[in-house]
């Protein structure tokens, strides 16, 4: 079994590689677009009757021409480069990639029935993937990569003993202003599933409060987005007012794109925080199975989508696997209309936020009355294990687990002991 992880780290180019890796987004954009006009324009010309056409227009393409699939295209982008320079100019793996995501993205729509790739605007298209390396790019706090030479790199992690880089994925933020590398390390080494044990608890997630837990705990939620709206609006305002394509326009681009980054960050930054105080108190956490893109959509979606429950529940997931902690969803239906006591069910509306059972007499507040149901029902799901679970012996994934825990700023943590 092989062990992918990515990591992410912060790069320093200097201003002439800068130029260099934006002229080849510039490009692998424009081969993405073109690569999707051809398939595109394959699919039209098959559109018409059989035996009519329509009174609009048709697409006049041979019938012998083969449907434009992967390996076609980059047949095809070999004879392109032969006289087009701009193509040759960038990395031969690094085209052959582009045609890969277009492809990869054409068979995800094919399996979902929905999401069509779409052609990509200027400045839409922030990456771009060296798939394989040889040996470690990394050479000192420098990464080596081809054609562009040596990049400044904030190495804040070593790259663990044993893991073999696959690929780098290079990524453009704020407008080209800030630099990323995603570099992808593999080992084969097997990592067994956490099963249930220890202390359970269960998460109930809400816009009053952020989360309450079966334990009584109750967090504030946080308005990353909604406290800083009014200076995105000013510079959103400032930069609608530059002329489109001009140095001050971009220069106000950047200023919101940079915002956006900040706010997007934090959010990040706090619910790691609290995926690891929530780890720190369990070893079993169960939370609901919402669907809250359906959130999203509503007359709260604003405040849905800045709270990012399920960038949390994905967050919160991660965390678990990391630091040996065991993760899993239940039913969300009827979980703040039964008594975790009982059982019995009641039919008050959500403006009521004390929970009092009328069968049992038990009460407390209706978030944290909720997230012990989800806990039980995580329980009922899910039968603990007796006893002490630990992480395999395995030098390689405890070194993983190590620096993870170092990495959240938790030292004292140990990896699969129960919170007393």
């Amino acid at each position: 079994m092989t062990l992918t992880i990515n990591y992410n780290y912060r790069i320093y180019p200097s201003l002439a590689q800068q130029e260099l890796m934006l002229s080849w987004l510039e490009t692998c954009r424009r081969l993405y677009n073109r690569c999707l006009r051809d398939l595109k324009d394959w699919m039209n010309s098959r559109k018409c009757l059989v035996d009519r056409c329509s009174i609009y227009q048709e697409y006049i393409m041979s019938p012998d021409i083969p449907f434009p699939g992967y390996m076609e295209q980059k047949r095809q982008l070999t004879q392109w480069k032969k006289t087009e320079p701009e193509l040759k100019a960038v990395h031969s793996q690094v085209t052959q990639d582009v045609v890969k995501r277009l492809h990869n993205s054409w068979e995800t729509f094919k399996h979902r029935g929905q999401g069509f790739p779409r052609f990509k605007k200027y400045g839409r298209y922030q990456s771009f993937l060296f798939p394989q390396f040889q040996k470690s790019p990394i050479v000192g706090n420098q990464i080596k990569l081809p054609m562009i030479g040596l990049v400044n790199i904030n190495l804040h992690r070593e790259i663990p003993t044993g893991f073999r880089v696959k690929g780098v994925r290079v990524v453009s933020r704020c407008r080209g202003t800030k630099w990323f590398v995603v570099i992808t390390i593999s080992a084969d080494v097997s990592v067994p599933d956490t099963p249930a044990y220890g202390r359970a608890i269960g998460v109930d997630v809400g816009l009053n409060d952020f989360l309450a837990t079966s334990d009584g705990l109750k967090i504030t939620r946080p308005k990353f987005f909604v406290d800083l709206q009014s200076e995105l609006k000013l510079l959103q305002r400032r930069a609608s007012r530059k002329c489109k394509g001009s140095k001050n326009w971009e220069k106000a681009q950047v200023k919101v794109a940079r915002l956006h980054h900040k706010i997007d960050n934090t959010r990040k930054d706090w619910q790691l925080k609290i995926a690891h105080s929530l780890c720190d108190q369990a070893d079993s956490i169960f939370v609901e199975d919402i669907d809250y893109r359906v959130m999203a959509k509503g007359f709260l979606g604003k405040h849905s989508l800045d709270a990012s429950f399920g960038q949390f529940r994905a967050l919160v997931k991660w965390v678990c696997w990391k630091r040996g902690k065991f993760f899993a969803t239940v039913d969300h239906r009827g979980t703040s209309k039964q008594c975790p006591d009982c059982g019995a069910e009641w039919d008050n509306n959500l403006s009521i936020r004390w929970h009092t059972c009328k069968e049992c007499g038990y009460s407390r507040n209706r978030d944290v009355a909720s997230a012990e149901v989800i806990r039980n029902r995580g329980i009922e799901k899910y039968p603990r294990t007796i006893g002490e679970w630990k992480p395999p012996a395995d030098s390689v994934l405890l070194e993983i687990l190590n620096l993870d825990k170092c990495y959240a700023g938790m030292p004292n943590c140990e990896v699969g002991k129960p919170a007393p």
